[in-house]
């Protein structure tokens, strides 16, 4: 549950509503599997918040309201604020601040990840849970500087698009049709239309080439 206290009523844009299964199609819960949780503490922004809150009110998974923070971080990326080692290391950067925030997204299961990233995650959710927000400045600092050091090819499309189709290999076929149906269920029929008209562009684009 997205904790009230750091969240404030707001609406979805059309940008968040037609990514609004973003968390899915990035796998951000394979995404910790082998990846070190980076602690990069500076608050969400007040925008990716009420993307959030609004997910959570639509009854969203946590997985897609922890995607707005990811798309944060990408998006943060981009433009340049930070860098990151590898798009799991972004992906992970995204899921620790959703969970400081109160998203009651579940830590790695055991044996699925080192017990360093599942203590992490752990420690992050407990601290959304508990409504705690001091951290340390210079941990804080440092983490800021060493990611300021790294490069920005995390963020790009083709690293995106490499990190969503080894998520879903690793998927059984009963389980992306799962969150297919379920996707479809809690669009609503604007979304499912919108869905659709992107789908039939793409089917004709590659068609064509």
């Amino acid at each position: 549950m997205i904790a009230s206290r750091n969240l404030s009523p707001g609406h979805v844009d059309s940008e968040a509503t037609a990514r609004e299964t973003q968390g899915q199609w990035l796998g951000v819960e394979k995404a910790e599997r082998g990846a070190e949780l980076a602690y990069f503490s500076d608050m969400p922004e007040q925008t990716t918040l009420k993307r959030a809150r609004a997910a959570k009110r639509a009854g969203r998974a946590p997985s897609t309201q922890a995607g707005e923070f990811v798309r944060e971080e990408m998006d943060h990326i981009r433009e340049g604020k930070h860098g990151a080692r590898s798009t799991k290391q972004a992906i992970a950067i995204g899921l620790s601040k959703a969970r400081k925030a109160g998203v009651d997204l579940p830590a790695p299961k055991k044996g699925t990840t080192s017990e360093r990233t599942r203590r992490a995650a752990k420690r992050a959710l407990r601290q959304g849970r508990s409504g705690r927000t001091t951290t340390s400045s210079s941990r804080s600092r440092a983490t800021r500087d060493a990611l300021k050091r790294e490069g920005h090819a995390a963020a790009s499309k083709t690293a995106l698009a490499r990190q969503a189709r080894s998520s879903a290999r690793k998927r059984s076929a009963s389980a992306r049709r799962a969150s297919a149906r379920q996707a479809a269920r809690t669009k609503g029929p604007a979304r499912r239309r919108s869905a659709a008209t992107r789908a039939a562009a793409t089917r004709r684009r590659r068609s064509e080439a």
